[in-house]
């Protein structure tokens, strides 16, 4: 084939391939930083911080200035972010989501390195970065998803709901009563236990049918994974069915339900 005969690629796949070196370097500076040791602080708001947090955020911004420098950026760690109106696009960006869990250093290696794309308050791409397990999962909405892992690229998409009942996914470190009363109103008693945005990718890959989430979250939380998962033919939704959005005030999250293929 010649490189007349490949099909072109859409301006924003050339973007999310631009992302992969970003986030594998981040996820690479999160891992020195494990292994060399740190300490945990607080923030103003009591969540976890570390040096692998600041770390890689820096990194991130500085990677996006050189492939997208026109699009603005609100990320966790820039505090200053928090306080724009939310353009028409921009990036939001988790450097460490799972801070809690890398600090665990348990080994089960669920956090990750995020970067979603808002248009028009709906996500468009995301890539999602594991470092200790290397999974990088990564869609553009109406595009497609996929799963690169051991130096293996393959397409992910979102599995139909087992004879046996729908499997839903739940925080490890940030487990709720309205979530638990919400699984329990709907009959889901399967659960599983999962740290971070890995959440969304394996409702991506079809390994999971809900996660629903009533606590509190903030949007660079869930943007990417959220696109990952749209990408992968899933959906996430307000209480109501409605379409979740972002962009809204102090981009702070409601509850919401994210969904692969629950019928069918």
């Amino acid at each position: 084939m010649t490189s007349s005969d490949e099909p072109r690629r859409s301006a924003k796949s050339e973007l999310l391939k631009d992302l992969f070196p970003i986030v594998r370097e981040a996820g690479a500076a999160i891992l020195s930083v494990r292994d060399a040791g740190f300490e945990t602080e607080s923030k103003e708001d009591g969540s976890p911080v570390t040096k692998a947090d600041r770390w890689a955020e820096k990194i991130i911004l500085d990677g996006l200035q050189l492939v997208a420098p026109d699009i603005p950026v609100v990320s966790e760690e820039n505090a200053s972010s928090h306080m724009m109106k939310a353009p028409e696009q921009f990036f939001l960006v988790d450097p460490l989501d799972g801070t809690k869990e890398f600090a665990k250093q348990d080994g089960n290696g669920h956090y990750t390195v995020n970067i979603g794309l808002i248009e028009d308050g709906a996500p468009v791409l995301g890539v999602v970065f594991a470092p200790a397990l290397d999974q990088l999962y990564a869609g553009v909405v109406a595009e497609g998803a996929a799963l690169s892992s051991a130096g293996k690229t393959h397409i992910i998409s979102t599995r139909g709901q087992a004879e046996n009942g729908p499997v839903a996914l739940t925080s490890i470190s940030f487990p709720d009563v309205e979530t638990e009363e919400w699984l329990a109103q709907h009959n889901i008693t399967k659960t599983i236990a999962v740290g971070s945005s890995l959440k969304f990718g394996m409702l991506a890959k079809g390994d999971a049918n809900i996660y629903a989430r009533m606590g509190p979250t903030m949007e660079w939380d869930t943007a990417a994974g959220d696109a990952v998962l749209r990408a992968a033919g899933g959906a996430m939704t307000d209480l109501d069915g409605s379409p979740f959005t972002y962009g809204k005030k102090a981009y702070r999250n409601g509850p919401f339900i994210a969904s692969g293929a629950v019928s069918g």
